[in-house]
């Protein structure tokens, strides 16, 4: 609209598509997509009662941007106390 000389505010626009129903038309982004043959396993923890540390660990990977390249980092955690065992 205000490529027609119409003075609109997104705002106004977004809650007034909400109102009646209408979505903007984008593409999904498709962050996770299943292969067919890859195995599903089974989540081991469920049901699991953790009552003491080092019992459970858990690692995590995380990639950091830098200028022009990236920074990982790797930690591992303790689910009892979520203490940070090693990075």
């Amino acid at each position: 609209m205000n490529n027609q000389g119409i003075a609109v505010e997104r705002a106004r626009v977004k809650r007034l598509m909400r109102k009646m129903g209408q979505m903007a038309i984008y593409q999904k982004t498709r962050t996770s997509v299943p292969h067919h043959e890859h195995k599903v396993y089974p989540y081991l923890l469920r049901g699991l009662q953790i009552d003491r540390p080092d019992h459970v660990w858990c690692a995590d990977i995380t990639h950091v941007p830098m200028n022009r390249e990236f920074l990982y980092l790797v930690t591992i955690l303790d689910w009892h106390s979520r203490a940070m065992l090693s990075w």
